[in-house]
């Protein structure tokens, strides 16, 4: 198996993949006389397949790259797949774009092969030239058709899903059926296809009725548990623990994938609200037939520390919500990653806001010192009682205890008093048998809490 990468973007090719090189080499010699000139046409073939197949499959990579993710290209037996570090499973726009972005790079290439070839002029060169060409330019047609696995067929099942739902799925299946029957007609009686052609055409034509036939067989989606609306529920009215319990417990009985989506979907949230990124992605990975919204992605990977991917997707939650709580959390992305001023620059941003967005998601973490740097930042300028006793949560959580007391000190000032919740505070454990800190609870006012 050959390992290359091309700049940060890792390479696999299984020696399989060479096959299709040397089969269509073998097709394409047959009209040659001279043993050698078939050697050389064989070999042209592998190098064409070869490059045409890393240059789709990079058309894809480098799409995936722009939307912030890391991609991975492996180049198999019957082409080339790229796939991405996450299974969350991408916003339909950007699938599109992904996805047409491997046939319009081949397209690309089989143009540039073309014009080459009109400018080279010796002729072994101007045989793979032309090679090339013609297959990336019929390629990236014919890939282009509305069938699966292609990606003309992903880009209308996308689209169709996203329109009609089930239905439009159903329909994406039946036009790949019928795209497969007529070009399999067409090419046999009137276009002069060769057996490769037909032999695929009938093969992706089987797998879409068979695809059509099961969704068909499903029939109509059984309404959700009365329950799924209740955990719904508890979540809106902040009861966390609860929710999640009772949605887990609806993942034990038998329900259609719309509904396990839609619990999925839930617990994704659910884990969010509890500071728990890693199993937020592991549920919206489970998701199917579901649009998740990009500030919830977007928020996952805030919390495992992957700020780099959710930025992007902070700002394509922020232009399409207009929520200045989304705005925010963009703003404390950025800040986390070291572009204050980008942060500064965003329409409508108050940095008091965002320097305690960044600090939030960084104590939630563990970057204790880090979260604390934030939150002294947003202190200066807005001062709180509240903000002051989180910043020394912060740095207790760090283990500075001479700034945790400062801190502390300052909340008092600003109107802290609430001695019970102090002395109880998880996060000031570190903090229990410092005479200062002894101190500093007596000196407080009347608890909140009598």
């Amino acid at each position: 198996m050959l390992r290359f990468r091309l700049g940060s973007i890792p390479v696999i090719v299984h020696p399989a993949h060479f096959l299709l090189g040397l089969f269509l080499g073998f097709l394409w010699s047959e009209r040659a006389t001279d043993p050698g000139a078939r050697l050389t046409i064989m070999v042209l073939w592998v190098v064409v397949v070869f490059v045409s197949a890393l240059v789709h499959e990079l058309g894809h990579a480098l799409a995936y790259r722009a939307f912030g993710y890391e991609p991975v290209i492996q180049l198999v037996a019957l082409g080339g797949v790229t796939t991405t570090s996450t299974d969350v499973p991408l916003p339909w726009g950007r699938d599109v774009v992904t996805t047409l972005a491997g046939p319009t790079a081949g397209a690309a290439l089989g143009l540039l092969c073309l014009w080459l070839s009109r400018v080279v002029t010796v002729p072994s060169v101007v045989e793979g030239l032309e090679i090339a060409a013609i297959a990336n330019i019929v390629w990236a047609i014919f890939n282009l058709f509305p069938i699966l696995p292609l990606d003309g067929g992903r880009v209308s099942r996308t689209i169709l899903a996203r329109l009609f739902g089930r239905s439009g799925l159903m329909a994406a299946y039946a036009l790949g059926v019928v795209t497969c029957a007529v070009g399999a007609l067409a090419g046999y009686r009137w276009l002069g296809a060769g057996p490769l052609t037909l032999v695929f055409l009938l093969l992706f034509g089987w797998q879409n009725l068979q695809a059509l036939l099961s969704l068909w067989r499903s029939g109509p989606e059984a309404p959700p548990p009365p329950q799924l609306a209740e955990a719904e529920a508890l979540f809106r009215s902040g009861q966390l623990g609860p929710a999640r319990d009772q949605a887990s417990a609806l993942l034990r009985d038998e329900l259609p994938v719309s509904v396990q989506s839609r619990i999925h979907h839930l617990l994704g949230w659910i884990a969010l609200k509890e500071g728990e990124g890693r199993r937020a992605l592991d549920e919206f990975s489970q998701v199917q037939g579901m649009t998740i919204e990009p500030q919830a992605v977007a928020g996952a990977f805030s919390l495992i520390g992957d700020d780099a991917r959710a930025i992007p997707l902070w700002e394509e939650a922020a232009r399409r919500t207009r929520d200045p709580n989304v705005l925010h959390e963009w703003a404390g992305a950025l800040i986390r990653r070291g572009d204050v001023q980008a942060a500064s620059a965003l329409p409508g941003v108050d940095m008091a806001t965002a320097f305690e967005r960044a600090e939030r998601v960084a104590f939630l973490r563990g970057a204790y010192s880090e979260a604390a740097r934030f939150g002294e930042e947003s202190l200066a300028r807005r001062p709180s009682a509240a903000r002051a006793y989180d910043v020394a949560c912060a740095y207790a959580r760090a283990g500075d205890v001479r700034r945790a007391l400062t801190l502390l000190a300052r909340a008092r000032e600003l109107g802290y008093s609430d001695r019970e919740a102090a002395a109880a505070d998880p996060d000031l454990v570190s903090l229990a048998g410092e005479p200062a800190f002894q101190e500093w609870l007596e000196s407080l006012g009347k608890s909140a809490a009598s």
